[in-house]
């Protein structure tokens, strides 16, 4: 129970009020993790804690955790039920795992059950515990660090696992890539960029990171799109879905992608995109994806007048055909893209000032 989601004051209390005066079936492991220090504070004030840990429940820290493979793991064969907001395949930590979504309370009745239990079942044993904010949260600041007086004095330590973000170079007049990959629908940006304790350890190290990019599916990728220097991804509809996870975009730019092409791309993991340089393109006629196999040659040209123009459609040449895509961003995203990045842009205006 609990993660980036349902982990809330009344999430965990309404599970301790579930639990309270039972314990877990033996057969259950039973995990919670907090959506903040603030809310465990208060569910201890209230005594939700104490009925959680006499429940059989092991309360965690607050984080992902479970969510993206820190920990709790589900063993092999073994059934999950997580109130997450993801169960792609694989993300739990365990190959062909069986994770499945749901709701606090139903987490916690089958905590008690040891199955699958829909909670209205437990309506013959004890009222359904409606939850009441207190009138007052407790608020605890002790562990809140004020940031320094003199931001421009201070010193940033890196340990040897924490680089330096990479430079990034601005788009060119005209952009030739090789396509280094091509996807179908739906990819989710825990393909693009798995989770899990072998990676999450090294998102402050772009450059080891980037060997993780597209793995499941390519072991060879970063190889690849290194050697060639600069790619294209094409993909199906709904791309980047899933996590709003930065690292998709940032680690495969690393590497040298400086264009997605596809069907259509997930809100968030397109406006990374803008962030960090790499051209969000859609095809104009769908049928087009189908031109494109990994190793086309293609060419953009003069793509960065386009782009500085504000025009919507980007040709994209590939094997003599002439592919119409579309770039349906913001002002502020075209000239993120035209620097090769947001943090460029901030850069170049910062100095023009």
């Amino acid at each position: 129970v609990g993660s980036s989601v349902n982990s809330s004051f009344r999430d965990l209390m309404v599970t301790a009020k579930i639990v309270e005066g039972r314990r877990r079936h033996p057969d259950t492991s039973f995990h919670i993790n907090p959506g903040s220090q603030q809310v465990l504070e208060n569910v201890a004030d209230q005594e939700g804690a104490l009925a959680l840990l006499l429940a059989g429940a092991r309360i965690h820290e607050s984080g992902c955790l479970g969510c993206i493979g820190m920990g709790q793991a589900p063993g092999t064969g073994q059934v999950s039920l997580r109130t997450f907001p993801r169960n792609f395949p694989g993300r739990s930590g365990t190959k062909d795992d069986k994770v499945y979504l749901c709701s606090p309370e139903t987490a916690a009745a089958a905590a008690l059950r040891g199955v699958i239990t829909d909670p209205r079942d437990l309506a013959k044993e004890m009222d359904y515990p409606h939850i009441k904010d207190p009138d007052k949260y407790i608020t605890n600041a002790s562990s809140i660090i004020s940031p320094s007086e003199e931001p421009a004095k201070t010193e940033v330590k890196r340990g040897p696992n924490i680089k330096p973000l990479p430079e990034m170079a601005p788009l060119p007049e005209t952009l030739e890539a090789e396509v280094v990959i091509k996807v179908g629908d739906n990819i989710s940006t825990d393909t693009i960029m798995p989770a899990g304790n072998k990676v999450l350890p090294l998102r402050s190290n772009i450059e080891a990171l980037s060997e993780f990019v597209y793995y499941q599916i390519d072991p060879e990728f970063h190889k690849e799109s290194k050697k060639k220097g600069t790619v294209v991804i094409i993909g199906g509809d709904n791309y980047g879905q899933g996590s709003s996870r930065e690292h998709a975009a940032l680690a495969p730019r690393y590497l040298g992608v400086r264009a997605k092409i596809a069907k259509s791309f997930a809100r968030i993991h397109k406006a990374n995109l803008c962030n960090f340089g790499i051209l969000p393109l859609t095809f104009k006629d769908p049928e087009d994806y189908d031109r494109f196999d990994k190793g086309s040659k293609v060419v953009l040209p003069k793509v960065k007048m386009h782009v500085k123009k504000g025009d919507t459609e980007i040709p994209v040449q590939i094997d003599g055909h002439t592919v119409v895509t579309r770039l349906e961003v913001s002002d502020r995203q075209r000239q993120n893209l035209l620097a090769g990045g947001a943090l460029n842009y901030v850069r170049q205006e910062l100095e023009s000032t």
